[in-house]
């Protein structure tokens, strides 16, 4: 099952990363798919927003992976911002060890994520950016869920 929100603009898009970002727990992997400019470095802003993190949010397109700290009540300290867009290889993506990063009370969330996706499995979220005009996105998020966080998702969907 997938979860669609329809977002008219960069801020409804970074608002959707806030509120998305109320469903996460910690050891969550979340692959970010869609062209360039869909808007999902706007989306992880929301994310880190939504997280608490205080420092500024850059797209890591040419470091590979950021670490921002995380100030909330989810139980999750820390934000991997991962872009693996200039990423050579899957060995290369096995290098950055995100399922290692994540393992300690983190998140992370992936960049041209379906690069990666081999590496991960199903074990994964998945929001897919749909380009439908300059100013609008689809947001469409999938992934195993358990019940409470596909309510949670659904609530998300409509906002």
């Amino acid at each position: 099952m997938s979860y669609r929100r329809r977002c008219t603009s960069d801020v409804r898009t970074n608002d959707a990363g806030e509120d998305f970002a109320q469903l996460l727990r910690s050891g969550d992997i979340v692959l970010l798919v869609g062209p360039l400019g869909a808007g999902k470095t706007t989306f992880v802003k929301g994310v880190a927003r939504g997280l608490g993190v205080i420092e500024r949010v850059t797209s890591p397109t040419f470091t590979v992976v950021r670490e921002h700290e995380c100030h909330n009540e989810l139980g999750i300290a820390t934000l991997q911002h991962c872009d693996v867009y200039r990423v050579a290889s899957l060995d290369e993506v096995l290098d950055l060890a995100l399922g290692e990063l994540v393992e300690e009370s983190a998140v992370a969330l992936v960049e041209w994520g379906d690069i990666a996706a081999s590496v991960f499995g199903r074990d994964v979220l998945r929001v897919t950016f749909e380009v439908q005009s300059d100013e609008i996105r689809v947001l469409d998020v999938e992934g195993v869920i358990d019940a409470q966080r596909a309510n949670a998702l659904e609530v998300w969907a409509t906002s």
